[in-house]
């Protein structure tokens, strides 16, 4: 052992297989240990932490869960960072100058990197989506299953009808799960609008057109599809007073505006009716199906028919035929 590793000179300095190493000696030889075993304590006792709060809360709230796992996660960054620091840097000014330089290196090798980080900061300080919302980041349109330092993963959806072109293909023709699981640059925030359909009210306005001839009657067929949206959609009084009084707190609607409507425009080939009405941010689907479905037995029985673009011709010009039996001789 003694032919191997030596401590040779008078600093001390590691010779290794004959070898002497520059820089190294017994004194700064036992600050990689140091290091090791600090950063195997934290990491143990963040995972116990860790996974105690999962336990003891994920049965409560997954979110409480959640956002206890990132201050663990928090709180051992700083505290990582804090040991290794006191540990490689006895002078100060030395901290001061080596932060300095890895700070610039970071900075311009890291860049976006760098820029990630600082809005995972600014998604956590500004409340801009939490965990579970539904969101439409970079283009992507789902829920959030995971927000880390770097990354955000959504849970991607399908797209409506009017925007299933965009970019990237769905072959999901509406907002249910596609199954990919897609992985987003939290820096995204900086570059493009971030949608959220859950954040302080968990409702959203939805429409639904219905075309009808001219030669029915409109009157009751407005009737039929406002009952229809009555009986199958959400009203302000399932949403509750608590969460409609801060709404009304923050961005000064009306309670009136809950209540499903019924609005008329005309065209070129039939008279369309849109009902608006309000709708929990999760399945939509299943409530514009209910509603299609109380529509069309609700039309049926009053006798009120969907128009399409078939075209019925109303008229057409004589047609004379002449055979000419006659033989030729």
């Amino acid at each position: 052992m003694n032919r191997v590793l030596q401590f040779v000179g008078p600093n001390g300095a590691v010779q290794l297989f004959g070898v002497k190493l520059v820089g190294v000696n017994a004194a700064n030889g036992k600050k990689p240990l140091f290091t090791f075993a600090f950063i195997a304590l934290v990491w143990l006792v963040a995972w116990v932490i860790g996974a105690l709060a999962n336990l003891a809360l994920r049965k409560r709230s997954q979110r409480i869960a959640f956002w206890t796992q990132q201050g663990v996660h928090l709180f051992s960054v700083v505290l990582l960072g804090i040991g290794l620091c006191s540990i490689w840097f006895e002078d100060p000014a030395r901290l001061a100058t080596a932060f300095g330089l890895v700070t610039a290196g970071l900075a311009f090798a890291l860049q976006r990197v760098v820029t990630a980080l600082a809005a995972y900061l600014v998604i956590l300080r500004g409340k801009t989506f939490n965990v579970g919302d539904r969101i439409v980041m970079g283009g992507v349109r789902g829920d959030v299953m995971e927000l880390g330092f770097i990354q955000t993963t959504i849970m991607e959806m399908g797209q409506p009808p009017p925007v299933q072109g965009d970019d990237p293909a769905m072959w999901v023709r509406a907002r249910q799960y596609t199954g990919r699981i897609v992985t987003i640059s939290n820096d995204k925030i900086f570059e493009t609008p971030v949608y959220n359909y859950t954040r302080d009210f968990p409702f959203i306005w939805e429409e639904l057109q219905i075309p009808i001839s001219y030669q029915s009657n409109v009157q009751r067929a407005e009737e039929v599809v406002l009952a229809a949206a009555q009986k199958s959609t959400s009203t302000f009084s399932e949403i509750g007073d608590e969460a409609l009084a801060e709404l009304e707190r923050r961005y000064f609607v009306q309670r009136s505006n809950f209540e499903p409507k019924v609005f008329m425009r005309l065209t070129d080939n039939w008279i369309e009716l849109s009902v608006r009405f309000v709708t929990s941010d999760h399945g939509t689907r299943e409530v514009k199906n209910s509603l299609s479905r109380e529509i069309l037995g609700r039309f049926n029985k009053a006798g009120i028919g969907i128009a399409s673009g078939t075209y019925e011709i109303v008229g057409m010009p004589p047609i004379s035929v002449r055979l000419d039996n006659s033989k030729e001789n």
